[in-house]
């Protein structure tokens, strides 16, 4: 059986067909107020870029543990918020990087960015935090409808740590 794949320069014929589309091109966003601040990234490139800044870094996965931990070990003033009530997801030795090393907020969540702060909400009430920078480590969106269209099953698969 097998594939044939069709493409503007040739056509291929194949037994499997391994699509490597990743989740980066369509980062998760907080549809909040403010989002589209030049201050909000969806992702860390530099961190010592954010030294000396007040940076909220929004995420409880192994992504957003590392953006976390490697602005506050470049000199930046980081607080992560997360929605959980445990970083369950990370890896052990991300969960102990960022140990003693930022403000930690569990069951947060950001309610609006504005240009020299962020309004969030968590158990213990409202909060706003000076903010210079956000960095919005909440994974991706796979393209599920798109693929369903073209007729390809799609199986989430999670590894382990």
């Amino acid at each position: 059986q097998g594939f044939i794949i069709r493409t503007s320069l040739a056509e291929y014929r194949a037994a499997n067909v391994l699509l490597a589309i990743g989740r980066r091109g369509t980062p998760r966003k907080l549809d909040v107020t403010g989002e589209d601040l030049p201050k909000v990234v969806y992702r860390l490139i530099d961190p010592e870029q954010y030294r000396g800044q007040r940076v909220l870094v929004v995420g409880g996965g192994d992504s957003a543990l590392e953006a976390a931990a490697s602005v506050a070990e470049a000199g930046g003033h980081v607080t992560l918020s997360y929605r959980g009530d445990a970083f369950t997801r990370a890896k052990p030795r991300n969960r102990e990087r960022i140990a003693g090393q930022l403000q930690l907020l569990l069951q947060s969540k950001v309610e609006r960015i504005e240009q020299e702060r962020v309004l969030l909400r968590s158990q213990d009430g409202h909060l706003i935090l000076p903010n210079d920078a956000v960095i919005v480590s909440a994974g991706g969106i796979l393209p599920s409808e798109f693929l369903r269209r073209v007729g390809i099953h799609v199986e989430t698969k999670y590894g382990t740590a």
